[in-house]
């Protein structure tokens, strides 16, 4: 190494020192710190119940991307004087509880959260400041690109990946020439183009997932209040999947596989209550970022349409398991401004 990028190096290792965080990086990692603590929790019980080795390896795999990224943020909280979150601990999952998902579902599972790892991972490189935040999360991406090539690699292996619609090939390069291309609500319908054919698969492959998740938590939690919580979830993603689903239908697409049968009978928790409402609550939200996805590269008036009244409906449903998480003490909040009024009062 030159005697300049040695200096370069120091001043960047000085400045990330003296640097405080800015709220987009405390956001950042923050969030990951609950996102990986609840993972964690959900790893260590799956890789205790699976037996198929091969699903074992990628879960001891993603076990350690997430233990070792708590490690680096607890670093980079405890520079900063920060106080570091709870999240989830030992105490939210039961190992001894028999397994509730199949090792195939698990390993369907994984594929979603891996690619709601890359989207949150993606979106933390371009809003972090820091040299060391951003060289922090463009590792985190390369580590779970490489979690999701080895997912996509074995489900194909397996023969249990859903892939998504396929279309002919077309003959030539063409424009729109009508303003018919965007109606949607009357009359006849342009097929679907490959843009929003992907939107909807994708959309259809998470809301399935979430179905299972549902149904299974509903299975095994101990809050009536919260088994009925997720019932009517589980009712309002089949409703999703069933308007996604026609949608394909129309044009005599076929949509992604169910999981629902991948799911045991058992009625053991092996997480604790606040653990499944924290996930479905996260993973809901998720899902109106995902659903608004779909929406901006849909050029049809009746598919913009849907995707908006699935976002209010989901919406809804999200803003009352947050109210149910303040009810029982477990939604930790997240760092906050300074209320200058309060100050000013004191």
């Amino acid at each position: 190494m030159t005697k300049c990028c040695k200096s370069w190096r120091f001043l960047v290792e000085e400045m990330n020192h003296t640097v405080r965080l800015t709220t987009g990086e405390i956001a950042n990692l923050w969030t990951q710190y609950i996102n990986d603590t609840m993972a964690i929790c959900v790893l260590t019980h799956s890789i205790e119940t699976t037996q198929d080795q091969q699903i074992k390896d990628i879960l001891q795999f993603a076990l350690q991307l997430a233990e070792s990224h708590i490690g680096k943020i607890t670093a980079f909280f405890n520079e900063e004087n920060f106080p570091i979150p709870i999240g989830f601990t030992k105490a939210d999952v039961n190992l001894g509880a028999p397994a509730l998902f199949t090792d195939k579902f698990m390993l369907a599972y994984m594929l979603i959260m891996g690619i709601h790892g890359l989207t949150g991972y993606a979106g933390a490189v371009s809003t972090s400041v820091r040299a060391d935040q951003r060289a922090y999360f463009i590792q985190c991406n390369i580590e779970t690109m490489e979690l999701h090539n080895k997912i996509v690699e074995l489900m194909l292996e397996k023969g249990i990946y859903s892939k998504p619609p396929r279309i002919n090939t077309p003959k030539q390069v063409d424009f729109v020439n009508e303003q018919s291309y965007l109606t949607g609500w009357f009359g006849k319908k342009r097929p679907l183009n490959a843009m929003e054919i992907s939107g909807i698969s994708y959309n259809m492959q998470k809301t399935v997932a979430k179905i299972v998740l549902e149904i299974a938590f509903a299975q095994t939690c101990q809050s009536k209040e919260l088994r009925q919580y997720f019932q009517r979830g589980k009712e309002i993603c089949k409703r999703e999947f069933e308007t996604l689903s026609s949608i394909l239908t129309k044009d005599d697409l076929t949509s992604p596989a169910s999981w629902v049968s991948e799911l045991t009978d058992s009625t053991i928790p092996p997480f604790s209550d606040k653990l499944m409402l924290s996930h479905i609550v996260i993973l809901i939200s998720a899902g109106v970022g995902y659903f608004g996805a779909g929406l901006s590269v849909s050029q049809r008036r009746d598919l913009a349409l849907q995707y908006t009244i699935l976002m209010a409906d989901i919406g809804r449903y999200a803003e009352d398991g947050a109210q149910l998480l303040i009810k029982n003490g477990w939604l930790e909040q997240p760092p906050l401004a300074t209320d200058r009024d309060d100050l000013a009062k004191k």
